[in-house]
């Protein structure tokens, strides 16, 4: 019995082993949460990833909270080890395509190979083709939904976290305005952004939300493919 506790206390060291110093595969599944009964909110970081995202991984792992990344293809090339580590902690992977472009300005095959070149990144790093996209600015028309074929996830909570880059400023917003449902938007090439995910993850808690992915806020609906979702505020019914 004695050999079997310690095997037992060994197994469990090893998985929780730090997966490229970022996150660990102990925190892989994600926790069952039923967004229709608790307070949800879903962090998602576009534009990445970035050296600094390795940081926001082990803060988000610290705090116990999933989040969704957009990546950009070009950047989830040349990080693909940031990426898989992001999977393997549990969080969602989406696709903000190739190069961050103005996917309204584009002829439908350029908007193809936009999306399909960023898929074709993040499966190499992950293994999985991403489920839901976000076009680049929030920019989309009918020729991007359509050729996305996919939903498209946006988000209820603008932080312009880009254009202030304020770490108390950004605790602040999010914080107090988070309602439950929301898709709250930020950014994980700044590191004002980066720095403020602890503050961010006591004050929500504080308030009873539970961090959970995009696919997970809207469990279990499926979202339709070729549309806009903003929020899932009208699933919480306590």
């Amino acid at each position: 019995m004695q050999r079997r506790l310690v095997t037992s206390a060994l197994t469990a060291a090893l998985c929780g082993t730090t997966l490229a110093g970022t996150a660990t595969t102990a925190s892989a599944a994600p926790a069952a949460v039923d967004c229709r009964k608790v307070k949800c909110v879903a962090l998602t970081f576009d534009d990445g990833p970035v050296a600094d995202t390795q940081r926001l991984l082990r803060l988000l792992n610290d705090g116990k909270a999933r989040s969704t990344f957009y990546v950009v293809g070009k950047n989830a090339q040349k990080n693909p080890s940031i990426v898989r580590a992001a999977a393997n902690a549990g969080h969602q992977i989406g696709n903000h395509s190739w190069d961050h472009a103005n996917l309204t300005k584009l002829s439908a095959a350029q908007i193809t190979s936009q999306f399909s070149r960023a898929d074709a990144a993040i499966k190499k790093a992950t293994g999985k083709k991403p489920t839901t996209v976000r076009a680049p600015y929030g920019a989309h028309n009918a020729t991007v939904r359509r050729v996305a074929a996919r939903p498209l996830v946006h988000w209820s909570v603008d932080t312009l976290d880009w254009k202030y880059r304020d770490t108390a400023r950004l605790v602040k917003t999010v914080t107090q305005t988070t309602k439950p449902g929301d898709i709250v938007l930020m950014h994980d090439i700044h590191k004002t952004t980066v720095n403020a995910i602890p503050g961010i993850i006591k004050g929500l808690k504080a308030r009873g939300f539970h961090f959970v992915t995009v696919d997970q806020l809207f469990t279990p609906t499926k979202l339709p493919a070729g549309k806009v979702t903003y929020h899932n505020r009208a699933a919480y019914r306590p």
